[in-house]
């Protein structure tokens, strides 16, 4: 258990005094995309309420634990939408909070339904770190002596989606601002990079009763290895989805997911590494809620999951 703890912390303070910080990473992206792209604020034509929680490395102590949370909704019969949204993260002894707020503007293409949309989002973070709560040689050394409490930086994003009711395309920078912070403890910088994402999906009809909907992201950041995840989901009596998840040299997955009414959507994800790190911890855990109300048309279409 000791072991775990020292584990736990060495890998918070590399990720505190590494040159690059790094977005959560989420394996049902498909779900909450307005997280990374502030043009899908609104998209779905409903008040749109997103929940989740994700346990990374389950049973290695100090590891990776994400909370998300998300509203967008349009705004009236007019071209806007708007969104705000809350991630928790915490990895070993540090833990970060993100507000953010999404304005999107959308444009009719033509009338099979296509629409484009472009947005902004504006973000403020609070980062802390209590070394207080480090395992120690020395109790009294200088080095670990202050915790950060509340150092704040904020950013700026955009991003464009195109979508119709079988497919979508878009991409994004959620944060435009290379911030760098100081830590006066261990006389070193952290700096916020750009992360650029691109996302796609389409809905397969193969029968009345069985769909399928194959899904990527691509994210590249300065820095850090590029990551792709494709994904192939099937859609089951319009109700019931379950599929899996590749994530290149990293996991694989297992997703489930369940339309418990026509505006209540239940999913769950299990990740398990491909690298070393499997020797180490049992796996990813991912489970959300997505509850929607006031939809602008008769019928939400339940094939769609963007």
């Amino acid at each position: 258990m000791k072991r775990l703890k020292i584990i736990g912390a060495l890998l918070a303070l590399v990720s505190f005094s590494a040159n690059a910080q790094q977005d959560p990473q989420f394996t049902q992206y498909m779900y909450n995309t307005v997280n990374i792209n502030p043009a899908y604020a609104g998209s779905r034509g409903s008040l749109s309420i997103f929940g989740l929680h994700r346990t990374q490395w389950a049973g290695l102590e100090g590891a990776p634990q994400t909370n998300a949370f998300s509203v967008n909704t349009p705004l009236g019969d007019s071209k806007l939408g708007l969104g705000v949204g809350f991630i928790n993260d915490g990895l070993g002894i540090m833990d970060e909070n993100t507000v953010s707020v999404d304005l999107s503007y959308t444009i009719d293409l033509n009338s099979r339904g296509s629409k484009f949309s472009f947005g902004i989002k504006g973000s403020g973070n609070m980062l802390n770190v209590a070394y207080s709560k480090l395992l120690t040689y020395n109790p009294n050394d200088p080095n670990f002596q202050n915790d950060i409490s509340g150092q704040f930086t904020p950013n700026i994003g955009a991003g464009i989606y195109w979508h119709n009711e079988k497919s979508y395309l878009g991409v994004s920078v959620p944060n435009f601002l290379e911030t760098t912070r100081y830590d006066d403890n261990i006389q070193s910088t952290m700096r916020t990079t750009m992360s650029y994402y691109l996302i796609g999906g389409h809905v397969f009809e193969l029968n009345p009763m069985l769909k399928f909907k194959p899904a990527f992201l691509v994210k590249a950041t300065n820095g850090a290895p590029l990551q792709a995840d494709i994904t192939a989901n099937f859609l089951i009596s319009n109700k019931f989805t379950v599929g899996g998840a590749y994530r290149w040299d990293a996991a694989w997955s297992g997703l489930i997911g369940f339309q418990a009414t026509d505006g209540l959507f239940i999913g769950y994800s299990y990740d398990g590494e491909t690298t070393k790190l499997a020797n180490y911890n049992n796996g990813s855990h991912e489970i959300f809620l997505r509850f929607e109300l006031f939809n602008k048309y008769r019928r939400m279409n339940t094939s769609r999951f963007f």
